[in-house]
């Protein structure tokens, strides 16, 4: 079984290789700015800063919402956060349009971070572009969360498919697939699970998580 401190270190390795391209072209930028003058050339320079510095604020807020404690929230996390952090990674990505199927106004945090998860995964699925369905809804005292990506081409791994239902070796067990792994376990603390069918050209991603005490209703 993989500690906590292995899968503390594979999460930092992932923020670390998902946030070095964009880090790296500021970085990169801001030295091709120091050293040109031409006006046309420096104001090229300024928007591909910008661009760079955009894709990392994105990036940070995702991975505070759905790694970290998500300070500055409650017990719950308005819909509308995650709304905005997925959305702001979709434009990232190219040719993806996000429909929305969330009637709640704000879900708990563990919810939270399993739907943000599940996003990602679908949405990295869209290599060449597609649609990405995002729903939830509470259910019996339970919440239920669907994504599902649709398009041309659905490129995902099985391993990670893997993960997400907590049947991977520690030795299985990477940057790349420690993500799925995490909302695993979450959800299996939770008295919950998590499922996942893939095709040609659609990927769906599912979870049932029990509602918490005191947030029922």
């Amino acid at each position: 079984m993989t500690s906590q401190t292995d899968l503390a270190a594979l999460m930092c390795s992932r923020l670390c290789h998902d946030m070095l391209s964009p880090v790296g072209a500021l970085s990169n930028g801001l030295e091709l700015l120091a050293d040109e003058q031409d006006p046309e050339m420096r104001a090229r320079c300024v928007e591909l800063l910008e661009q760079s510095a955009k894709i990392s604020t994105d990036k940070l807020k995702f991975f505070r919402l759905a790694f970290g404690a998500a300070g500055g929230f409650g017990e719950a996390v308005p819909v509308e956060e995650a709304q905005e952090v997925i959305a702001a990674l979709a434009s990232d990505a190219k040719r993806v349009e996000l429909k929305w199927a969330i009637a709640s106004s704000s879900l708990p945090k563990p919810s939270v971070k399993v739907l943000l998860n599940l996003s990602q995964i679908a949405l990295d699925a869209l290599v060449r572009g597609g649609t990405l369905d995002i729903g939830a809804e509470r259910r019996d005292g339970n919440i239920e969360i669907v994504t599902r990506a649709a398009g041309d081409r659905i490129a995902f791994d099985e391993t990670i498919g893997r993960a997400l239902q907590g049947d991977l070796d520690a030795s299985e067990i990477s940057s790349r697939t420690a993500a799925a792994h995490m909302i695993a376990l979450l959800a299996e603390e939770m008295g919950g699970g998590l499922q996942y069918q893939v095709s040609d050209n659609a990927l769906v991603l599912g979870a049932v998580l029990p509602e918490p005490e005191g947030m029922i209703g």
